[in-house]
């Protein structure tokens, strides 16, 4: 989706508005974590800079699912973009278009946590021997690495 800046560039107009519902085909999230995203809403305006370079201010709202972090099923994960930014030169395909589909989703993919899960119940999660412990509720006092640790001053 290429929106036209020549009207901008040549003063018909002082700003476009952008009042979009973007779907992006699966090949945009197939290697970068996301399993899905549902049609993302774009609201905003670009205006020309007083530096040269145009101002984009977008507010994107949408929702991703990805992959829980602790029980590998799907969740949804809604997420909201703020975006206010000088366009530069390598946002633009040329100088009078803007690829919004491109732009949305470098900001996008940012969006994206290292980890994420909605499990509050830890107590499923645990195996012969081993068990799924929250941070704040680690023992330490049976750590077979206790002497080491001391050494480098980590307990």
């Amino acid at each position: 989706m290429e929106i036209d800046l020549h009207s901008l560039h040549s003063n018909v107009v002082e700003e476009i508005p952008i009042h979009e519902v973007v779907t992006f085909s699966p090949t945009y999230f197939q290697e970068s974590g996301i399993k899905g995203l549902d049609d993302v809403m774009v609201e905003g305006t670009i205006r020309a800079g007083t530096t040269g370079d145009d101002h984009i201010v977008l507010a994107v709202q949408g929702e991703m699912i990805l992959e829980d972090s602790i029980s590998l099923e799907d969740v949804n994960y809604p997420f909201s973009i703020q975006i206010d930014q000088e366009l530069s030169e390598i946002d633009k395909k040329d100088e009078n278009t803007l690829d919004l589909m491109e732009f949305l989703w470098e900001n996008i993919v940012l969006e994206i946590p290292l980890k994420f899960t909605k499990v509050e119940d830890l107590s499923e999660f645990h195996g012969d021997g081993w068990e799924l412990v929250r941070e704040d509720e680690l023992d330490r006092s049976n750590n077979p690495f206790k002497d080491l640790l001391k050494e480098f001053g980590e307990e």
